[in-house]
């Protein structure tokens, strides 16, 4: 039996994964402030339930040292300094192989095998929620980079923006077209709701202040997918994420700054489509690791 855990700063979910790495039953309980690694370690022993365990796919919030098997998730704050998940893993499964990616990652390779990148084997993949996450299939595997971490889109820096970001820089996108990035700027000029989705629902009944802060977000989302692309060289880009569900307010100008901004021969044909796997997409890929998971 084969088990993929999905780690988060909001939830942790884990289940048994099928052969086609898909993990249709599955079990998840907060992030608890204190002691993550007991609450985890609690979870994939109930998803177990004493069965044999030969593998185990881990998806986890970045910043990861793959090589390592250490996390350093930065909304994980017992963990910011790094842990040693592998090993923990190993102690609860003694006898299983183990695979580490990067979150943003396992999204991406799930949507190359079972979502919206079907035979597509060059990609990038996007999380737009309370973060910005991101993920690289190139020639149908997974781009992980020096540690493990290529991908973090959200990290690019996009102009006009000179505000502080969690990761300890200034002006990353993740400060401009997050959710709650969105609804800080939009409240620093009046507006009033305290959510993504308030501000989702203003913009499309109108309000000018929530349409310019979807529109000023979605323009950054875009020029940052035009240039990774150009770095890149892929020809899809799949969006997923609570506040990517914006609609046109959100997808109109990103789509427009992509195609203004995407003009080198190469990438004139990039789309850029809706993520298929939704919240799922994740464990699902680290159901996908499980399966080349090693000792």
């Amino acid at each position: 039996m084969r088990l993929a855990v999905d780690i988060g700063g909001t939830k942790m979910a884990a289940g048994v994964v099928s052969e086609d790495g898909r993990v249709p039953v599955f079990d998840s309980v907060p992030t608890p402030q204190t002691d993550p690694w007991g609450s985890c370690a609690a979870l994939l022993e109930r998803v177990a339930d004493g069965r044999d365990v030969d593998g185990v796919g881990i998806a986890c919030a970045g910043p990861v040292d793959t090589d390592a098997g250490v996390v350093a998730p930065i909304n994980i704050s017992e963990w910011a300094q790094g842990f040693e998940l592998v090993a923990g893993v190993r102690s609860v499964f003694p006898d299983a192989g183990t695979a580490l990616a990067m979150d943003g990652a396992a999204a991406a390779l799930a949507e190359f095998h079972h979502g919206a990148g079907r035979g597509t084997p060059n990609l990038l993949s996007l999380v737009v929620s309370t973060g910005i996450g991101g993920g690289i299939v190139l020639g149908g595997e997974i781009a992980r980079g020096r540690t493990g971490n290529a991908g973090h889109i959200g990290h690019l820096v996009v102009p006009g923006s000179a505000e502080p970001c969690s990761c300890g820089g200034v002006g990353c996108l993740e400060t401009v077209a997050s959710g709650p990035a969105a609804v800080r700027w939009a409240r620093s000029q009046g507006w009033t709701g305290t959510t993504g989705r308030q501000l989702a629902e203003s913009a499309h009944s109108g309000d000018t202040i929530a349409v310019d802060s979807l529109h000023r977000a979605g323009t950054a989302l875009g020029g940052a997918i035009a240039s990774a692309a150009a770095l890149l060289d892929v020809d899809l880009a799949v969006i997923g994420g609570g506040f990517a569900q914006s609609g046109t307010p959100l997808w109109e100008p990103m789509l427009d700054a992509a195609a203004r901004h995407a003009r080198l021969s190469f990438i004139q044909e990039l789309r850029i489509v809706p993520a298929e796997l939704g919240g799922a997409g994740t464990l699902t890929g680290a159901g996908l690791l499980s399966l080349t998971a090693v000792i």
